[in-house]
């Protein structure tokens, strides 16, 4: 399976995309000052969101795939949609998120979905099963894959994980908690509206 086409999209595509796109994440907030406007809040809501895909990425690159796996991917990814939600939700009233960002976003949303689509073509079988359809029965136990992966992408996988995504989230929280004297937000935080700013008379009132 390790020379499906699918498998290497995954492996050598869609992961390090969403990688590449969580760090141009980080640089966009960084360029905001989230530290000073919607501080350690959102930043502890993006460690959320990464914490929710990494729990499901992880089950994909270690366990067979079953009917479980692929339930608990799928339960993931609507909880980091809600998750996601409410970060942008939260942001908007505290800082300027730019239409830069705002794009950015929408891969970070989709590129999980793209992946489980990928990993439910892999294992249709078992995608059927898991609502009652096709002929395997739905598989929820837990096994190590019996085709692993191979050793160095995974370490070269985490180790690209924690340069781009694990070091830079952190060190964006701690930089916020130092700059609000380890408050989850800054005083004004969630002041502005959301929305686009009143328009202005022609004569500049």
């Amino acid at each position: 399976m390790l020379n499906d086409p699918l498998v290497l999209i995954l492996m050598y595509f869609i992961l390090p995309l969403w990688l590449l796109a969580g760090f141009a994440d980080w640089l966009c907030h960084r360029a905001s000052h989230i530290e000073s406007t919607s501080g350690p809040k959102e930043s502890m809501l993006h460690l959320l969101q990464f914490g929710e895909v990494g729990i499901a990425l992880l089950a994909a690159l270690f366990l067979d795939i079953n009917a479980g796996i692929i339930a608990f991917m799928i339960v993931m990814f609507l909880v980091h949609e809600a998750t996601a939600l409410w970060d942008v939700s939260y942001a908007v009233t505290a800082r300027r998120v730019t239409p830069v960002e705002q794009h950015i976003h929408s891969f970070l949303e989709m590129i999980p979905l793209i992946a489980i689509i990928c990993v439910v073509a892999l294992h249709w079988g078992q995608f059927q099963a898991l609502f009652g359809f096709g002929v395997e029965s739905a598989e929820f136990g837990l096994a190590w894959k019996t085709e692993p992966l191979p050793v160095i992408y995974v370490l070269a996988l985490m180790a690209f994980i924690v340069v781009l995504a694990v070091v830079p989230y952190v060190e964006e929280l701690v930089r916020g908690l130092r700059a609000n004297g380890g408050a989850s937000a800054p005083p004004l935080a969630g002041s502005i509206p959301p929305g686009p700013p009143p328009a202005r008379s022609p004569r500049g009132d």
